[in-house]
């Protein structure tokens, strides 16, 4: 379930292809935030909240009679809209700029903000780096083979992988905990299981994210409130994220600003790592997430 960045176009598709991203110079990114089916997989606000006109309007005399259902119709099906028109992509690149809270021991709340970008060409190529202070991770994907490269300290590590990048996120998942940035945008409405989590959809209404008009929709599920602006239009994607988590105290939040090329220029050698002058190659299993060494 993370993950945005640039000035965002006022065109989806813009006419003349990006050249952002290259053999040598493609970035990917990685969204961080919980796993997003734990991603973005969730987070939903309850809609008999009083919101203003839109909401009396599905409330009033009828409502007295009959207790209107917290879920959207309109609004789940904007979610599962979005996810069919992301699983016919055939290549695109997202860039995020993402902030998340990170909550110390005595409650205080420290930001760590993060730049991320994502290649991804289906079914089975990707390239993406996360990028802070402190971290520089790339990660690559040709359909064969996995590797994690940080950077700054020069490790990396290959394995063999799936053949599908919808088969890599969870494999890597659920064998290593390494999460791969934005995941949902390659499973969104394949997962029945994780629309069912949801207890609460609302359409908020019309919203700007960046010059982009959208739409802003609020969910809940256990343990989770999360929104999405969609862009309205022939091309709905995600453009904002918000998720916030109810059970800690803190109620840290995560927030991810999507930036999107749907003609990104690529060729296929970005997305096989070559190992630079002097880099390290260890096993899978001493490699933490953001390509650093374990207990060092």
């Amino acid at each position: 379930m993370i993950p945005l960045k640039t000035p965002l176009p006022t065109s989806i598709c813009p006419s003349t292809p990006s050249n952002s991203i290259t053999s040598e110079t493609a970035c990917a990114s990685l969204n961080t935030a919980a796993r997003f089916s734990a991603l973005i997989t969730a987070v939903w606000i309850i809609l008999c909240i009083p919101m203003g006109p839109r909401v009396f309007a599905k409330t009033g005399p009828a409502a007295d009679a009959k207790q209107p259902s917290a879920i959207d119709s309109d609004a789940m099906e904007a979610l599962n809209t979005m996810g069919a028109y992301l699983r016919s992509l055939k290549a695109f690149q997202v860039n995020s700029e993402v902030t998340t809270d990170d909550v110390l021991e005595d409650g205080q709340i420290l930001t760590d903000n993060k730049t991320n970008t994502l290649l991804a060409v289906s079914p089975n190529l990707l390239r993406a780096e996360l990028k802070s202070d402190d971290k520089d991770v790339f990660l690559f994907y040709d359909g064969k083979n996995f590797t994690i490269y940080g950077k700054l300290v020069n490790y990396y590590t290959t394995v063999p992988a799936p053949p599908t990048t919808a088969q890599l996120v969870d494999k890597v998942y659920d064998d290593d905990g390494i999460e791969i940035p934005l995941v949902d945008l390659f499973k969104w409405g394949t997962d029945q299981s994780t629309i069912k989590r949801i207890t609460s959809a609302m359409d908020v209404g019309p919203s700007t994210v960046q010059g982009i008009t959208c739409e802003h929709y609020a969910f809940r599920q256990e343990g989770l409130d999360w929104q999405i602006w969609i862009q309205l239009g022939d091309y709905p994607l995600p453009r904002k994220f918000v998720i916030r988590t109810l059970t800690d105290d803190a109620r840290p939040q995560h927030t991810a600003n999507l930036v999107w090329n749907l003609a990104p220029s690529y060729d296929e050698a970005a997305f096989a790592f070559d190992p630079p002058a002097g880099a390290l190659s260890i096993p899978l299993k001493d490699i933490n997430a953001d390509g650093t060494k374990k207990n060092q």
